[in-house]
């Protein structure tokens, strides 16, 4: 088993103390980054950053833990886009204005994003302007910044398809948001595809990577499968903006 397998699996078996369990997937960690006791108060600190205040368009992962943040961005005015579950259907771009009073929360959920997101392909996202800030759950974060998600690379694509277009580079911020169990002690060893993130916002509090490598660029097209490109529209896409199809 990889160490990374090992360290998913010691953080999965703590966060059934404190998970919420998924709609969906139950307690199913490899199929869902769920949303925990506390992620109120992770979000309470997230807010405070200056990096999120002065975002004006946000990348956001439809992780579960990210449900409170999502609510406050629709009800600050804050636009931002979302992937859909595995990226199989792309893209979601969600405007605030045009979720009605009231329907904040229920549009930061994954079923309220399916309502009042609007599909956008990686060209229509190029017309609303560049990533000024990302944020992703994670199955576990080291302290110095080593993101582990579920294990299928979802979010190292996305921010290889990012790269490849210009819509985020090495000085985009990328914040982390996950509970205290969740934070690994050990420096890390990034592998050539890892996506590290530059702040770690937990219930106890904001912890800063200090140090952190240079992040990966553009998609690793030798290491995915046919398969892969074939079930995910916006990497087809991409192909055919590089005049690779």
């Amino acid at each position: 088993m990889t160490s990374s397998r090992l360290i998913r699996e010691r953080i999965w078996t703590k966060l059934h103390e404190v998970a919420r369990p998924d709609t969906r997937f139950h307690m199913n960690f490899a199929e869902v980054i769920p949303d925990f006791e506390g992620s109120g108060t992770a979000t309470d600190h997230l807010v405070e950053d200056p990096a999120y205040q002065a975002s004006e368009l946000a990348f956001i992962t439809p992780d579960n833990c990210l449900v409170d943040l999502r609510r406050r961005m629709i009800e600050a005015g804050k636009p931002f886009v979302m992937s859909t579950y595995g990226i199989y259907r792309g893209f979601l771009y969600l405007d605030p204005a045009k979720v009605p009073p009231g329907a904040a929360l229920y549009a930061a959920w994954l079923d309220g994003m399916e309502h009042f997101g609007e599909p956008v392909t990686l060209e229509e996202i190029s017309k609303k302007g560049r990533f000024d800030y990302l944020v992703t759950g994670a199955s576990a974060v080291s302290m110095n910044g080593v993101r582990f998600g579920k294990g299928h690379g979802f979010f190292d694509l996305e921010w290889g398809m990012f790269t490849d277009l210009g819509f985020v580079d090495e000085n985009t911020p990328v914040h982390a948001v996950v509970h205290d169990i969740q934070l690994v002690e050990e420096q890390l060893q990034p592998s050539e595809t890892d996506i590290l993130v530059d702040k770690i916002f937990t219930p106890g509090g904001t912890h800063v990577v200090e140090r952190r490598a240079k992040r990966p660029s553009g998609v690793k097209w030798p290491l995915l499968e046919p398969k892969q490109i074939t079930e995910t529209p916006p990497l087809q896409e991409l192909q055919r903006l590089q005049g690779l199809a």
